[in-house]
């Protein structure tokens, strides 16, 4: 039949495709052979939570075993980070891959073997599976990786409330272990485990946070004529901030403003002289981020001057947007759809709503920041979330092919 008779007919891979996928392939039937170790390490991780800035002992261990493996390995980074650098050949690319170590000021209720012995801290958003699936990437490409340059293994404290990225990029971070691109990776619940997001673009939101204590007049509950109620203004003034969004935001754009804390009078009786609020505004536009915070503090004064009130706030700034470079994500894509095959690769993943501080890593170098599924399991920051460790080994696998390809 001729080439027009309206069939569509399957094109065989490339040499190039075939070859690629066997490497991935080669690597995975290697790491996946040793992964019981880091399946244990990680683990031993979730057992040892450490705050930010106290990481103390899970860097001790990422140092120990980077420098087993022939890395030279730098500590104190930003107090407790890491930075493992292996060479190989004379090619002048350099790439970086980041993992997090700290854990959360929570208190876990997985009833796990392995549950966190530190009373009231534990892994709860699966930076211990992060560390584990760099470190069993690290071994691999310590003793297989073919490559041609500089990897630059990055273990951060404080992506949890301390923003350690940025102090690890005070401390000169890519001044003393210089990169052409940075990686870094999240697993995310309830995304099928294994399955690989990437997001071109803004991938996770900015975050910051206000304090809003509004001043009135106090007095008794049956009297209120004699009163600036500042309860009445409150109310008045929460819904007021929702306008924010609806009407000051380009309705293609996204935001949120939400109230999540309100604390004012002591008895049902009594009108008290204030009322404190708390905030957190997010966005993924700097344009956007920018409006939340001339808005909130103006709509706050002048909702409490209307009732013959006044109004202070404190504006913290956040994390910035993780904002991906457009090459990166089309490369880290590509990788994936090599090394996992094209129904493990979720073309629709969308941005989340989440912050995290590689953002800052993000605006001093190109790069992107993927997400990795977790599974069915707990949300993000629960006391029953646990890392999925089938997930260790797909991580592990992606990241030395990804930094095989880069340094090729």
């Amino acid at each position: 039949m001729g080439a027009d008779d309206g069939r569509v007919f399957n094109q065989a891979p490339s040499l190039a495709q075939t070859l690629a996928r066997e490497a991935s392939d080669r690597i995975g039937r290697v790491i996946a052979s040793g992964i019981d170790e880091f399946i244990a390490l990680r683990r031993d991780i979730h057992q040892h939570p450490e705050l930010a800035f106290k990481e103390t002992r899970t860097a001790a261990l990422v140092a120990e075993r980077l420098s087993a493996w022939g890395y030279e390995v730098t500590t104190g980074i930003a107090t407790t980070g890491v930075v493992g650098t292996l060479r190989r050949g004379s090619g002048e690319k350099r790439l970086g891959l980041r993992a997090d170590m700290d854990a959360l000021p929570i208190v876990e209720a997985t009833g796990l073997p392995y549950a966190s012995v530190n009373e009231g801290v534990m892994h709860a958003c699966g930076h211990d599976g992060h560390t584990a699936s760099l470190l069993a990437a690290a071994h691999y490409l310590a003793k297989h990786g073919e490559f041609d340059g500089t990897l630059q293994l990055i273990f951060q404290p404080a992506e949890e409330m301390g923003g350690g990225a940025k102090k690890m990029i005070a401390d000169g971070l890519f001044e003393r272990f210089p990169v052409d691109a940075v990686f870094g990776m999240h697993n995310w619940p309830c995304v099928d485990a294994g399955h690989l997001g990437c997001v071109a673009g803004p991938a996770m939101a900015s975050v910051d946070q206000a304090t809003i204590t509004v001043y009135g007049k106090g007095g008794h509950g049956a009297q209120p004529q004699e009163t600036v109620d500042p309860i009445v203004v409150s109310a008045h003034l929460i819904t007021a901030l929702q306008s924010i969004v609806s009407r000051n935001v380009n309705p293609l754009d996204m935001g949120v403003v939400t109230v999540g804390s309100i604390h004012g009078g002591f008895a049902a009786n009594v009108i008290p002289d204030s009322v404190e609020l708390k905030l957190t505004a997010r966005s993924f536009r700097p344009e956007v981020r920018e409006v939340l915070r001339q808005r909130i503090p103006a709509l706050a004064k002048s909702q409490a001057a209307s009732f013959g009130a006044s109004a202070e706030v404190v504006y913290q700034w956040g994390y910035p947007a993780v904002i991906n470079h457009e090459a990166e994500t089309a490369f880290a894509r590509e990788v994936a759809l090599e090394t996992l095959g094209a129904d493990k690769v979720d073309a629709d993943f969308r941005a989340r709503t989440a912050s995290e501080d590689f953002a800052y890593m993000l605006q001093k170098r190109p790069g992107s920041y993927l997400f990795i599924g977790n599974g069915e399991s707990a949300s993000l920051h629960s006391p029953k979330y646990d890392f999925n460790d089938e997930v260790l080994a797909t991580a592990a696998t992606y990241w030395a092919r990804l930094a095989e390809r880069y340094l090729a």
